[in-house]
């Protein structure tokens, strides 16, 4: 099993995107489950969403404490102390940043995935949704599922700009930049 946490805030698509993550998994004959945990529940404030994916259905029913995967939607929630408590051992990173891998050197323990989401959603018309481009960048970095499988999910779940959702999913799987684990 593989077990996936999400941080972004309020507005930036992740319960979205873990939602759209789930149905591709599904499509590609997996389980998944996904749930979220909402703070204040208004724009900006902190939100979490988790995603548990198996060959096999999940009976578990509790919250992610240790995921194999962190998908981070605004660098201001990149804790260290608490990616090292939480984050399982040889997990992996994923960060919306325009920093370079030297700003994460600390985190070099973990396989990291960085992409500037913003510029990529605003290039193809999405203003500042860019939950679509974190989803492209992840399944890069992952592999867990095919690109055109997630394309596919996105066409099928997005109300609208589905083509330019598709543009974002596409240009962030090129553009992510992964580095491997640094001992």
């Amino acid at each position: 099993m593989i077990e996936v946490k999400f941080k972004g805030r309020g507005g930036q698509g992740a319960v979205v995107a873990s939602e759209i993550l789930g149905k591709t998994l599904f499509l590609e004959g997996k389980y998944p489950q996904c749930f979220s945990i909402f703070g204040g529940e208004r724009r900006g404030a902190p939100v979490v969403g988790f995603l548990r994916v198996d060959d096999e259905p999940i009976l578990l029913k509790c919250q992610i404490k240790h995921p194999d995967h962190l998908i981070i939607f605004d660098l201001s929630l990149t804790d260290e102390k608490e990616i090292f408590q939480e984050l399982k051992a040889k997990g992996l990173i994923l960060i919306n940043s325009n920093k370079e891998i030297d700003f994460f050197r600390n985190l070099r323990r973990f396989r990291i995935g960085l992409i500037d989401a913003g510029p990529v959603a605003r290039n193809v018309g999405l203003g500042g949704t860019f939950n679509m481009a974190m989803l492209g960048a992840y399944i890069r970095l992952t592999h867990l599922a095919k690109l055109e499988t997630l394309i596919e999910a996105v066409r099928g779940m997005v109300p609208a700009k589905i083509e330019q959702n598709i543009e974002a999913v596409k240009a962030a799987y090129e553009q992510a930049r992964v580095f491997e684990i640094e001992l």
